[in-house]
Formats: C-alpha cells, sequence, structure tokens
C-alpha cells in the first residue's frame, strides 16, 4: 500500500508542472547511450508518448556518430577526424545521410509509432527548415582545416515544425542542413537542437547526454553543478575548463537561453524517464541554466 501511495504522491507532484507545460513546445536532442539501449530506447518513446498525451508538444532533434562509424566501416572507408570534427567529403555525406535521415531516424519514429504515437520523421533539407553554411574553424585558433561537408546553421525556419506540432504530430529531426550550393551538410546535434528551440519559441530546451550534467571537476561525476546563469555560462565557456562533447552541448544552451527559451537542462540520459523527472517533479536532476534576468 505505501508504494501505491507514492505513486500517487508523484502523480500529484506533477500536476502543477503538466499545467504549465500545457500546450507549449519542448526541445528535446536525443544522443548519447538512450539511444543504443533497447531499455532506454523504450523508455524515451514511452515518454515522448506521455508528454502527447498530457498536452505538451515536443520536437526531437537526434544524433548518431556511432552508427556513422559502423557503417563507414562496413564499406571499409576509415572514418577520419579534425579537431574533434568529422571530415566529411563527398563519399561520406551520402554515408552519414544515410543513417541520421535513413536508418536511425526512422527507427526513433518508429518506436514511437509502435506505443501509438504520432511522429514523423524529416531533416533540415526538408522544407528549408535548416540552412547550412560550411564551417570553418574560427578565426585566431591557429587552424585552417578543410571539414568537407561539415556545415554551422546560418538560420531555421520553424514553419513546417509548427505545423506539425500543430496537427499533433511529433517531429523527429535529423541534423543535415541544406547549403547554398544544393548539398546536404552535416551539423552536430547538439547546436541543430538549440538552435530549434530559439527559433520555435520551445518553452524549455533538453540535452539527452551520457554524464550527470557539467562537472566542476570531470573526473568527479559528483561535482555535478546544479544550477548555472547565461551570464555564468558564457564565463565557463571562456575559461576552457570544457572538453570534447560538452562544449556544444552548452553553446546549445547558451543559444536557446539568448532567444528566450526561459530554462535549458543538460542531463544524464543513461537514466530512464530522466526527462519527466527533470520536467515533472520538485528535484529534478543534472544542469538547468536560465537568463540572467529570471531571478532563478
Amino acid at each position: 500500500m505505501k508504494d501505491i501511495q507514492k505513486r500517487a504522491e508523484i502523480l500529484i507532484e506533477a500536476i502543477p508542472y503538466l499545467r504549465k507545460f500545457y500546450n507549449k513546445i519542448i526541445v528535446i536532442k536525443y544522443g548519447g547511450h538512450a539511444m543504443v539501449d533497447d531499455t532506454l530506447k523504450r523508455a524515451f518513446a514511452d515518454d515522448i508518448l506521455f508528454l502527447k498525451q498530457a498536452g505538451i508538444k515536443p520536437v526531437v532533434v537526434h544524433g548518431g556518430g556511432p552508427e556513422i562509424n559502423n557503417l563507414m566501416k562496413m564499406v571499409g572507408k576509415e572514418p577520419k577526424f579534425l579537431s574533434g570534427l568529422r571530415q566529411t567529403d563527398s563519399e561520406t555525406i551520402e554515408l552519414v545521410e544515410m543513417v541520421l535521415s535513413g536508418k536511425v531516424n526512422k527507427e526513433i519514429v518508429a518506436n514511437i509509432n509502435s506505443l501509438g504515437g504520432k511522429a514523423i520523421g524529416l531533416s533540415g533539407k526538408d522544407a528549408h527548415s535548416i540552412k547550412a553554411k560550411k564551417y570553418v574553424d574560427p578565426p585566431g585558433n591557429g587552424k585552417d582545416n578543410d571539414y568537407g561537408y561539415v556545415g554551422d546553421v546560418e538560420s531555421i525556419d520553424p514553419y513546417i515544425l509548427h505545423v506539425l506540432v500543430n496537427e499533433g504530430y511529433v517531429p523527429v529531426i535529423s541534423p543535415i542542413g541544406l547549403g547554398v550550393d544544393g548539398c546536404g551538410y552535416n551539423i552536430n546535434a547538439d547546436i541543430v537542437a538549440g538552435s530549434i528551440a530559439a527559433s520555435i519559441g520551445a518553452e524549455k530546451y533538453i540535452c539527452l547526454t551520457d554524464v550527470k550534467g557539467i562537472l566542476r571537476d570531470v573526473e568527479d561525476e559528483g561535482s555535478i553543478i546544479s544550477k548555472l546563469s547565461l551570464k555564468d555560462a558564457k564565463e565557463l565557456m571562456a575559461s576552457g575548463e570544457l572538453k570534447g562533447g560538452m562544449i556544444p552541448k552548452l553553446e546549445s544552451c547558451i543559444t536557446a537561453i539568448e532567444a528566450g527559451v526561459p530554462k535549458a537542462h543538460i542531463i544524464d540520459g543513461r537514466i530512464k524517464h530522466a526527462m519527466l523527472v527533470e520536467l515533472l517533479t520538485n528535484e529534478g536532476i543534472g544542469t538547468m541554466l536560465y537568463g540572467d534576468d529570471n531571478n532563478e
């Protein structure tokens, strides 16, 4: 009986959050271990369906780096990276699109729809939703690499996404942008997700990753920073303390917050239903970012 009562208390705790987020758009970057573990994949689909049934409008942006590496090795092409970015020639971008817009995207859509959802897959090429520009090394870093068909976000046209969410669909977006040359460009999924959250007027942006959040000490997962203002986030970026994949994740959160998204979250996607815990409970998990005028 105590266990049943506890479940009821959790549901009651969620009521004010469900009311707050009703009819609001929430953008979710889906990546990391949550995309490869079968139990977590099912849990993610369950969470998306729960949000939809509660009247919330989820928009999903996904990555798929490990799957791309697997396909490249299968066809005898060795993945190459420069400064942490995939060197993407004309053959590689075809493989990237096959994996992201084909295999990975359609699997996510199928997982949601198999539970009774209404997900629909698309890439940034569709309806000119993601306009891409060729990625170049930032000035002053002493590098001048040619990454090939690696892109950055030039602009987002959220019209088709508004149409889909207003008609009750869950858009599932692969991070392929369309360049002015008519070619596809592979863009970091974190950057795409933050840019979409900014352009679509999301109430929240959630980034699922393989760490508990932003850490004060990368060697100590107990040193999590639970809350971070926009000002502090920018100072952390400028400090050079962040490493590897956490940099674009924090960049994406800053992009969203600067555009008026009230809150952005970096949470551990290795935990089942982490997204619901963050959204619908008092404690939450992970790192929450907020605007400097938010009085958080």
